[in-house]
């Protein structure tokens, strides 16, 4: 049958960014819960593995995105969501986290059949790349309180159309199940 990853989505940010002061009051609210997750996920030997942004820093690699971000002024949302020893980690350069990036494979090589889709953005990223799971025969979970918006008009569509058309299920951090 396969098993579960959690795949935290763009959390390694500087959010010095078009759209960053709308996200940032989203991204505040997420973090704890994201950090629930990751705690759950990690005690039940659940693989988490980071797919991030590399900001057009094509030299870039997943310990440089790490520091830049943990030097820049919203630390505080990075450093307790940031990758353990155990985390693995993908580059990405656009929306979806299967874009031109390794994650199928990666996933195959994990017998992976369960994607828990969290971080940002809901609208984008987090929709982008819960369509590409749903196009690849993934099961995909959301939970809402650990994914941030830009506009909550349409994260709160977004999260209806991975429902309806995907098949995601919408959960919460505390239902999420492995």
């Amino acid at each position: 049958m396969g098993g579960s990853a959690v795949i935290v989505i763009d959390m390694i940010n500087t959010y010095d960014h078009a759209d960053a002061d709308l996200l940032l009051p989203s991204a505040e609210k997420a973090v704890p819960a994201v950090v629930r997750l990751l705690e759950t996920a990690r005690g039940q030997g659940v693989p988490v593995i980071y797919v991030n942004d590399n900001f057009g820093e094509w030299r870039s690699h997943h310990g440089e995105i790490l520091r830049t971000a943990l030097s820049g002024d919203h630390a505080h949302l990075v450093e307790p969501v940031q990758p353990d020893e155990n985390s693995l980690f993908v580059v990405k350069a656009r929306h979806s986290i299967f874009y031109e990036t390794p994650l199928a494979y990666l996933l195959g090589q994990l017998d992976v059949r369960h994607v828990v889709l969290c971080g940002q953005v809901t609208e984008q990223c987090i929709l982008y790349s819960a369509l590409d799971a749903h196009i690849r025969h993934l099961d995909v979970s959301v939970p809402r309180d650990a994914v941030a918006h830009i506009h909550q008009d349409l994260a709160d569509a977004a999260l209806r159309m991975m429902r309806r058309n995907m098949g995601a299920e919408i959960v919460t951090v505390d239902t999420v199940r492995f």
